[in-house]
């Protein structure tokens, strides 16, 4: 029954002209506008369409005062254009009238502004007149009008250069997850909106420089061509011709320029907070009330000028008293509100202290992890090229979750203009975590040590593990692989630095909220293990658990099997709640994970051995501290220590092994500890981790006065 109404109402609608008789309002005003530039118009007609000229010219200038952004005043250049026209059809329409009826002239608004604006008769009214129409003209084209097209032709020129990077800004935000496909689509309607607005603004600008021009010459052809008229064929004396159109004309001449003065200046204010965002009132109020000391500054300085001799105290002294009132106020109301925090703050109530600023969150969250790129590369990250950067990153993720059993929070992918172009920067929680650059549109051709002969090209370094490369353009791409080089693509060369960086920081990105996801996760599966290795009393806290597997992440083994994990700190944390000596009951309990992780085809795993008096000194070495246990040898007996370390893996690695380090249980965490800041990748495993089936096979013997032995 409703939708029949609403047919019938449309259908009716559709039949009667009447109903749509507002569709027709715009179009003829536009029509009667222009035709007016060659109809005449009666004096009254006139009049009354001068005083609707300046109240609309008011009308702008305040809608701009009011706006919350530029952009909400979108309509504003038609407007412009629209005002612009029908100011100088009153402007053509009164010039006709003024050198047809000269003397007789009867038109009230062009004499009565004159007589108001000017304030005296005769000839010293024509000239003060006409002065302050040469300054009005000079004033809005030197200052207002020319101000403002440059800000325009600025705003225009930066919102179109930086569409695309806004654009590729929002779709990756998008695409990271941090804003719904609603916002998005909200975002680049805003964006989009903004660019044709001050594109349009850019032309409309043009409208006013023009109106002023044309103004000008209005007045001269009034003067000129009244005279003529006036002294020629009408017969009047040559003194009062000058005096009637001068007269006429200046005040015909001040009627028209200044409702274009209040659209020139609205115009500036639109185009110059292109940053802004809210009230203009509310932000003269916000930021002309911060602080009271510029207030009573200004205050003193009144009175210091009022002491001199010469200068007005009458009117200078009541002025300091006024702004010094108005600082008073002002400073015992910034009080007030600092007290409020204050007493809010001690109390621990959760409310929220409204200043007059805009309201902001008292935590301000860091990413756990974030890519950074320059404007040259986001193109990597563009929907209509592909965005296979995207992809990358996405399968970097999963595959940490695989091999680390760690899910990565979404890394979030910005442009920072503060970067080089072709530049790149991961950071973890703010902090960077490593960078590099990409040449788009090359190769990077990374010799793994097998490769014939070198390359011609733009020698760098892999930003992932620092090797020797050279950039090489994509002819070359079969040659290159031909001489056994790694080639890879600049999203391969992001990912791959990505992998790295998880796999080096893991146990920065892990935090005590991701350890709790993971312990609720497991214990919808297992809750007998995770309540076990959580009792109260004896089990742990969710801190400790997670210095537990940031221990183990930190050396690069996976914690994706959590119930071992958990078990392992089950049984032990009765015993002991030390979280390194859990640490490593839950290496043990990993520990054929451990070790297939290092071991070859044959299940083999060759080790370097430590001589047991050097063993020993490290275990003798145990320091424990408020934050753990670590290695305090003697400085010289360290450094001894390292150089045989690194001997001894040196010569391992000549052969393409890697090393490991076998020790005991007791001496493990502390070889580790002592070598972290020399050689932060050595492997150190302990006798009880060697699972059943691994082969053990000693290929050196680390020793503090001899080379070891293969």
């Amino acid at each position: 029954m409703a939708d029949a109404l609403r047919v019938n109402g449309a259908e009716a609608a559709s039949k009667n002209p009447l109903a749509k008789i507002g569709d027709y309002y715009i179009p003829i005003v536009v029509i009667v506008i222009v035709v007016m530039l060659v109809v005449p118009l009666p004096t009254v007609l006139l009049d009354a369409c001068m005083a609707l000229n300046l109240i609309f010219s008011l009308l702008i200038l305040l809608n701009v005062l009011y706006i919350r952004r530029p952009t909400d005043f979108s309509l504003f250049p038609t407007v412009l254009l629209v005002s612009t026209i029908f100011g100088l059809a009153l402007n053509v329409s009164s010039t006709r009238l003024i050198l047809r009826d000269g003397a007789r002239f009867d038109g009230r608004m062009i004499r009565a502004f004159s007589s108001f604006v000017v304030g005296s008769g005769g000839s010293e009214g024509i000239v003060i007149g006409f002065i302050i129409f040469i300054v009005i003209i000079a004033v809005q084209v030197v200052v207002i009008t020319k101000g403002a097209t440059r800000v325009s032709e600025v705003a225009a020129r930066f919102s179109l250069d930086s569409m695309q990077v806004k654009m590729m800004s929002i779709e990756t935000e998008y695409s990271s997850g941090s804003i719904t496909e609603e916002e998005a689509r909200a975002r680049k309607e805003q964006v989009q909106m903004e660019s044709d607005f001050y594109g349009s603004m850019d032309g409309a600008s043009k409208f006013i420089s023009g109106n002023v021009k044309v103004g000008i010459f209005i007045t001269v052809v009034n003067v000129l061509g009244g005279i003529i008229i006036g002294a020629a064929l009408h017969g009047e004396p040559l003194s009062s011709a000058v005096s009637n159109y001068i007269s006429l004309s200046v005040g015909d001449g001040l009627l028209s320029q200044f409702p274009a003065l209040l659209i020139s200046t609205g115009m500036g204010i639109v185009v110059t907070r292109a940053a802004a965002a809210g009230n203009l009132s509310d932000q003269v109020k916000e930021q002309f009330n911060r602080d009271a000391r510029i207030y009573w500054i200004c205050a003193a300085v009144l009175v210091g000028f009022a002491l001199l001799p010469g200068f007005p105290w009458h009117v200078l002294l009541p002025l300091a008293f006024l702004i010094g009132l108005y600082a008073y106020r002002l400073g015992r109301r910034q009080s007030r509100a600092a007290s409020f925090k204050e007493m809010a703050a001690k109390s621990g109530e959760g409310k929220k202290i409204r200043e007059e600023s805009a309201e902001m969150s008292p935590v301000v969250p860091l990413d756990a992890l974030s890519l950074e790129l320059g404007y040259g590369l986001i193109p990597l990250v563009d929907n209509e090229k592909g965005a296979e950067l995207l992809e990358r990153v996405q399968g970097v993720r999963r595959q940490s979750a695989l091999d680390l059993g760690l899910v990565i929070p979404k890394v979030r992918i910005i442009d920072n203009m503060l970067l080089e172009p072709s530049e790149y920067c991961f950071k973890i929680k703010g902090v960077d975590a490593g960078r590099g650059k990409i040449r788009m549109g090359y190769f990077l051709c990374i010799n793994p040590g097998t490769a014939a002969g070198e390359l011609p090209g733009e020698k760098t370094v892999d930003p992932a593990f620092g090797l020797p490369s050279v950039w090489i353009s994509e002819d070359r791409r079969d040659e290159a692989e031909r001489a056994g080089y790694t080639v890879v693509d600049p999203p391969s060369i992001i990912a791959t630095h990505l992998t790295e960086i998880i796999r080096r920081h893991a146990a920065d990105i892990l935090g005590l909220q991701d350890t709790q996801a993971i312990l609720d996760t497991l214990r919808r599966e297992y809750p007998a293990v995770v309540d076990e290795a959580l009792r109260e009393g004896k089990g742990l806290r969710v801190v400790e658990v997670q210095k537990i597997l940031q221990g183990l992440l930190r050396e690069k083994v996976s914690i994706r099997n959590m119930v071992s994990i958990l078990e392992s700190i089950a049984d032990y944390a009765p015993v002991s709640r030390n979280i390194w000596f859990l640490t490593e009951k839950a290496r043990q309990a990993l520990g054929s994970q451990i070790c297939h992780q290092y071991a070859d085809e044959d299940r083999r795993l060759r080790v370097l051995t430590i001589d047991p008096g050097l063993e020993q000194q490290i275990i003798d070495s145990k320091y424990e501290t408020p934050s753990g246990v670590v290695s305090a040898m003697d400085p010289s007996k360290h450094y001894a220590w390292i150089k045989a370390l690194d001997r001894a893996a040196s010569a391992v690695r000549g052969k393409g092994w890697l090393p490991v380090v076998l020790c005991s249980e007791q001496a493990r965490y502390l070889v580790k500890n002592s070598t972290d800041r020399e050689m932060p990748d050595l492997v150190v495993i302990s006798v009880p981790e060697i699972a059943p089936g691994i082969i053990p096979e000693a290929v050196g013997v680390i020793r503090l006065e001899e080379q070891a032995v293969a």
